[in-house]
Formats: structure tokens, sequence, C-alpha cells
């Protein structure tokens, strides 16, 4: 039995609400990432260009990430359950606004308004879900949160894509809109009354890395590869059909592939960040621009395409992992704070990356798009290298996120 509230749970119960925190994660991502696999058909049905489609990517990123550390601090006072519900209700109407929206403005405000939601519930999500559970089991609850990451990867956005492929955009997005209203009764369901605890001011959040250089240097290297692999990452579509004369079929397959990639890069690095959390991230990151590198030289080929998407997505399901960890190990007592700043520096990444994606893509072809990103990761790479020892701390065994 765990206690929550002076109200005993019994531990089905307890994991039943983390499950529908996972869920949580699972809708928001797939709703944040979904156009990617969008891109060509939303911009043929509203008569826009993939790059400015891609704004759908950007805006979202932009209000997820400078919006988390202010709503955080005004909404200290809220019981977590009552916030993460309306974050959720936010979610279905954005959903169901996008799907009947008759022009892209309307799109891009709506997408607005939920990537303020998103970023909230990044800043939240985890440390919820090891509430709910008993203090030995809190870094599982947070692992088993962290594989929505995966799963929306493997299963959510190639699953858009068909959906789009066997109905149209306008029917994925109301699709989803169904899909975020059952995840909202599943958390009111389930997730017990969380009174707010540990809440983050805005000027703890932006005092910290003046303070501390290693999460200085470890949100900056976050900032680099983020950039670069969601620039390219955001074209990837458009880029196969053009390189590889790719159908939608196959690209929604190379999606999953990419995913199922993420999800055994993730369990790998569960292993090997306790063991070297630098030379974890190192592999991953120089595997970002080799997978890169590939998909410029060899991607033309399906089989080629394929070699490249898998290298692709098991890298950044290492990267992915060992930028949680980084965080936490340079600001180990200040970690919700410095979590606070990723998930600002992070989610305004996945917006630049994807408006400069879009100016290349625009301007110079997107193929301009993958060197963009060859560039950032390596950029990445190079200052980890650079920063020698200072980053090099191995996670405590007892962190509270590790791989799955």
């Amino acid at each position: 039995m765990t206690t929550i509230d002076n109200h005993p749970r019994s531990a089905l119960r307890s994991w039943l609400g983390v499950a529908a925190i996972t869920a949580s994660l699972f809708v928001f991502l797939t709703t944040e990432l979904m156009p990617v696999g969008l891109l060509t058909p939303v911009s043929a049905s509203l008569s826009i260009s993939v790059g400015l489609a891609g704004l759908m990517v950007t805006l979202y990123g932009v209000s997820a990430g400078l919006g988390v550390p202010f709503i955080v601090a005004w909404t200290r006072r809220v019981n977590r359950r009552v916030l993460l519900s309306a974050l959720l209700a936010i979610l279905v109407l954005g959903n169901l606004i996008t799907a009947m929206s008759p022009s892209y403005p309307l799109v891009l405000a709506t997408r607005l308004a939920m990537g303020f939601a998103s970023g909230v519930f990044w800043a939240i999500g985890v440390s919820m879900a090891m509430r709910l559970v008993p203090e030995r089991q809190a870094s599982r609850a947070a692992a088993v949160v962290m594989s929505g990451i995966s799963i929306a990867a493997v299963v959510g956005i190639p699953l858009g894509t068909i959906l789009e492929s066997l109905t149209d955009w306008r029917t994925t997005f109301l699709i989803w809109a169904g899909l975020s209203a059952l995840v909202f009764v599943a958390v009111v369901t389930l997730v017990p009354s969380l009174p707010s605890a540990n809440a983050v001011s805005v000027r703890e959040v932006f005092g910290l890395p003046l303070r501390n250089v290693p999460l200085r240097l470890v949100l900056v290297t976050v900032m680099l590869f983020v950039l670069g692999h969601f620039g390219a990452y955001t074209f990837v579509r458009p880029y196969l059909e053009e390189s590889a004369a790719a159908t939608p079929f196959f690209v929604t397959a190379l999606l999953m592939v990419y995913g199922a990639g993420g999800a055994a890069g993730n369990f790998i690095a569960g292993f090997t960040v306790t063991r070297s959390l630098r030379g974890s991230f190192l592999a991953g990151c120089a595997g970002l621009v080799v997978s890169l590198l590939a998909l410029l030289t060899i991607g033309h080929s399906q089989a080629g395409a394929v070699v490249a998407l898998i290298l692709w997505g098991v890298s950044f399901g290492v990267v992915q992992l060992c930028q949680v960890n980084m965080t936490q190990a340079a600001a180990p007592d200040t970690f919700e704070a410095a979590m606070s700043l990723n998930t600002m520096s992070y989610n305004t990444s996945i917006a630049l990356g994807a408006l400069f994606g879009g100016l290349f893509a625009d301007q110079l072809g997107v193929t301009s798009v993958v060197w963009f990103g060859v560039a950032l990761t390596a950029a990445s790479l190079l200052l980890t290298l650079g920063t020698g020892q200072r980053n090099s701390r191995t996670v405590p065994r007892n962190a509270p996120v590790t791989g799955e």
C-alpha cells in the first residue's frame, strides 16, 4: 500500500495513475510532433509552402518553451490533478479546432495555445508520477512515464501518418481529439488529489544557470543537438519523397523503424549512463552526425534510408535519456528548477529548429535542412568534447530517471 494525502491506495491503483500520466505524455508529444508526418498534405490542402507548414511545430514549441517557468509559478497553488486535467482539456479543444479550422492562421493560433499546455505538462508530469508510488519505486515511475516518448515515436506519429493516408489530415486531428478526451477521463478517474509541492519560482529558474556553470554547458549542448535533430526531422517526409521517391506508406514504415530505434537507444542508455554519462552522450551524438550523413549519401535508396533512420533513432534515444540525466548530474540539489529550465530550452530549440529548417527548405531545398542538422549536431558533439571532464560525472545509482 502507498499513502497519498493521508488516504491509503493500492499498488495497482497507484500504477494505474502512473499509466494515465504516461498516456498524457503520449498524447501531448504526438500532438506536438504529428505535423512532421503531415506537412505535405497540410500544405497542399491549405495552399501554403512546406516550410510555412512547419510553423505548426515551431509555434507549438515556442509557447511550450517560453511559457513554462511563468505558468508553473503562477499555478503553484493549484492541485496538480486539477492542473493536468485542465491541460488535457485544452489539448482536446485544440485538436478539435485544428481539425475544423478553415484557415491556416487559426491553426497556428490554436497550436500556440496548445503549446503552453504541453510545456506545463513537461514541467509537472514526471514529478506527479513519482509522488503516486512509494519512494523506493519513484525512479521506476519516472522511467515508465518517460517511456511514453518511445511509444509516441513508435506508434503515435506513424499512426497519425497512416490515418491521414486512409482518411485526411483533418480526420486525423479529430481522432486525436477523441484520444485526448479518453486520456482526460483516465486522469480524472485514476490520478488522486495532488496538492502542489516544491513549486519552482521564476526567479529560481532564471538564476540557476548564472550560478551553475556545468548546467549552463549542458543547456547549450542540448540546445545545439535539439536544433540540429528537429531541424532535419521535421522535414524528413518531404526529403524522403524528393530524394528516394518515398510513398506515404514507406515514410510511415520508416518513422516506425525510427521510433523502434529510439526505444532501443533508450533501453541501451539506461545501462550505459550509470557507467559513463559523458561517454554515452558522446556516442549518441556521434551517431546522430553519422546517421544524417548516411541519409545524405545512401538515403537515396530504400535500404540506405532504412539504415540511416535506424541509426538516427537509436542515437536519438541515447542522447534523449542522457540529456535528462546530464541535467540531474549538473544540478542534483535543484533538479526541479533545472528541469523547468531544460523544458524551456528544449522546446524553444524544437521551435527554432523547425523555423530554421523551414527557411532552408524554402530557400535552398529540403536537402539543405539535413546539412543544417549535421552542422548543429556536430557542434554539440564538439562542445562536449571540448568541455573535458566538467560534465563527465556518472549518474548516481538512485538518479530519478533511468532507461526502461
